[in-house]
């Protein structure tokens, strides 16, 4: 049974990156986003057919995000040089081209099993996505199958929600009003 982690603080980690640029190298650790919203991601595998449609999506809507106080982080089970090569790969060849956030790498797969998204017996991790609050809490989680991509509206409409501070009730939209719970 997985575990749940929305209201838990965000487990920490310390991974390496390849940078968005396809040349660089770095580090991410979960306090590099304190006092920020994290999207933070997961996805199986380099190279493969659903996860460049998500990972380009979210680099193209990666400017709303920053309006919005809010970083972006995808990570998987391979290593810095796969993410680096995939990153320069052609978009022709199931590459990714330049990125406008880096690919973490979870090679000891101990953030996908913290995180509640690890197949074990396969080495990688479910499309797990968590939004991180500046208190480096878990407001949200969403973990579906390998073979259905996720919606980039549906989490900025979540961001947003979230951070109206409101009780926004089913369809809420940014714009809407919240509930009145003194009625």
């Amino acid at each position: 049974m997985a575990e749940r982690l929305v209201g838990r603080p965000a487990p920490d980690f310390n991974m390496e990156t390849a940078l968005g640029d396809g040349e660089h190298f770095g580090k991410a650790s979960l306090s590099d986003y304190k006092g920020k919203w994290l999207v933070f991601f997961f996805y199986p595998l380099d190279f493969t057919f659903v996860c460049p449609t998500e990972i380009t999506a979210l680099s193209e809507a990666y400017a709303k995000f920053q309006e919005l106080n809010t970083d972006v982080l995808g990570v998987s089970t391979d290593s810095i040089h796969s993410h680096r090569a995939w990153i320069r790969a052609d978009k022709n060849d199931n590459g990714l081209g330049k990125l406008n956030f880096p690919l973490a790498s979870d090679i000891t797969k101990s953030v996908a099993r913290d995180y509640a998204v690890l197949i074990d017996e396969e080495g990688i991790a479910l499309r797990g996505l968590f939004i991180i609050n500046p208190e480096s809490e878990i407001v949200y989680q969403v973990v579906n199958h390998n073979h259905v991509g996720r919606s980039v509206e549906e989490t900025f409409r979540v961001l947003q929600a979230l951070q109206s501070g409101g009780l926004c009730p089913i369809n809420w939209k940014p714009g809407d009003k919240t509930l009145d719970t003194k009625s």
